[in-house]
Formats: C-alpha cells, structure tokens, sequence
C-alpha cells in the first residue's frame, strides 16, 4: 500500500501537468473502485480547472476552481498516467503490454501551457477510490486525521499528548492514523529504527511523569521527519506495483535499515545485533533487538 512518500511522489509528478489545466470531459469505465463513485462525480469534474495538487495523509486532493475537491486514493495497484500530450520535459511511460481493461477513470484535460492532455487513472485490484467534497469536513477520509508529519505541527510535545497514558506498543501507536497522517508499515519500522526505539514498547514510556517527551520521543519524532524527506528524494519505495506519476519506481527500497532485512547485520554503526522479524496485528515488524531498547 503507497505510504506517505509514494503519494507525495505521484502528487509532485502530477502537479506540473494538472495546475491550470480544465477537465473537459471525465468517462468513467465502470459504476466503482473499492466504492462506487458518488453520485453525479463525472459532471461535478467537468468543466473544473484544477487549481492545486496537494495531499492530506496518503490522499490526493486535486483543488477545483468551483471551490470543491477531488479526492484520489491509489490502493494498492491504483496508478495515474498520461495517453498523450506534449511535455516540455521527459515524460517516462508504464510498461508496454499494460492491460487497458484496467483503465478505470478517462478524463479529458486543457491546459493552458501543455495543450491537450488524456489522464487516465488504472487499478488493476481495485483498492483505490475517488471522491469528491465542497468542505473538508465534509469528508469522511479526512476527518480525525493527526498532524502531517513534515508539517510544523507535528513534533515530540504533540506525540507525548497523544501517547500519555497509552499502553499500546510503538509500532501500532504510530500507525494510527489520528496520531500521525500517513504513515505506514514501512517508514515506521524504519523510524523506529533511527531512534533505536523497540516496535513492542509501550507508547506512554516514551513520555515523561510531568507530559513532557522524553529525549527518545525527540530522537523518534526526527526519525519520522527524517526517513520521510529521505524516501521522498527517492521518489519512495517500490516494493511490487507503485510508480510515480510518470510510471517510474521508487529506489528507497534499496536503502531500507531493517524493512525486509531479516537475518541481515544491522547498519547501525558498532552494533553486532541481526534484524529480526515479528509479527505485530498481522503484520510484519522488522527491527535490531540490541539497538533499539525496549
């Protein structure tokens, strides 16, 4: 499933080509994805210019002039890309023989720069979604969501006043979503890792009688920042199906610490430890059992 930095890659391949551009005409190949699409969605599109590319979590968020928003969820296989148009920089493709019928959403854009441009959205499993909101609050996807992570409001006091008094292990603290937006299983074995912090502690241990984060919680919190902006540099992980928005894979696979590195030497500078895989509410959990203390 594409994590925080897998969606901000295909946010930042997209934007260039659908800031200003008008959606002339949105064909939809079938009634839904992992929903059926709301009610009157194509006719809510056409005729919109889109305004800004943004992303709110692992969600796309596609600003229209009207004042509403689109809002794209890629699941697992979900994955946007270009027909055609006329690029002024490379433009990469998916790779040839990729089956059509899988083709779900057409829209047919203008843009003002670019010209004539066919976005097409494909999902071959169909895990992905797509909605569209006047308000954010309006939203179902996006309501209760914590601070973005690279945002200013997220930081080690914000973490310690949601995780005072709570006796889940780290890795599940983390993972839920009105914690931190948009983290997962992948970046956060790898913070955790950064701040030598066992995926099995308690999240209240990390804070302090008086509230206040302890000195692992501040090293926790740079972790996520940290591993985040670096996956993002490296366009983000492609494990099995995700590309970027000009049908690219991501590369940071190639330097995890501990994701999928089971029975390898830990990289941490001194440490003799050997990653160790757990499995933690189905799923898997990677970690150093000497350098990260519980």
């Amino acid at each position: 499933m594409p994590e925080l930095p897998e969606v901000e890659t295909v946010r930042r391949g997209l934007a260039p080509y659908l800031e200003g551009a008008r959606i002339e005409k949105v064909v939809l190949n079938r009634k839904d994805l992992r929903f059926p699409f709301p009610r009157g969605f194509a006719k809510a599109l056409e005729g919109e210019t889109i305004t800004a590319v943004g992303r709110r979590a692992k969600y796309l968020l596609f600003r229209l002039s009207g004042g509403k928003t689109w809002l794209g969820h890629l699941g697992m296989t979900g994955a946007f890309r270009f027909a055609e148009g006329k690029f002024k920089e490379p433009s990469r493709y998916y790779e040839p023989g990729e089956d059509e019928k899988h083709d779900h959403v057409v829209m047919l854009l203008t843009h003002p720069v670019r010209g004539k441009l066919t976005l097409i959205y494909s999902d071959a499993r169909r895990f992905g979604f797509m909605d569209v909101f006047e308000h954010e609050e309006d939203s179902p996807y996006l309501g209760g969501l914590g601070p973005e992570p690279l945002g200013n409001q997220f930081n080690a006091i914000e973490m310690a006043a949601r995780f005072r008094g709570k006796s889940a292990p780290m890795k599940a603290a983390l993972l839920d979503q009105r914690v931190v937006a948009g983290l997962g299983n992948i970046y956060v074995s790898e913070a955790l890792w950064r701040a030598h912090i066992r995926p099995t502690t308690e999240a209240k241990k990390l804070v302090l009688k008086s509230g206040k984060p302890s000195a692992r919680l501040e090293l926790l919190a740079d972790g996520v920042r940290g591993v985040l902006t670096d996956a993002i540099e490296a366009g983000g992980s492609t494990l099995r199906d995700f590309r970027d928005a000009e049908g690219g894979s991501g590369y940071f696979q190639h330097r995890f610490d501990v994701y999928d590195r089971e029975n390898q030497p830990c990289h941490t500078p001194g440490c003799a430890g050997t990653i160790k895989r757990i499995v933690q509410s189905g799923r898997s959990t990677f970690f150093c059992p000497v350098c990260q203390k519980p």
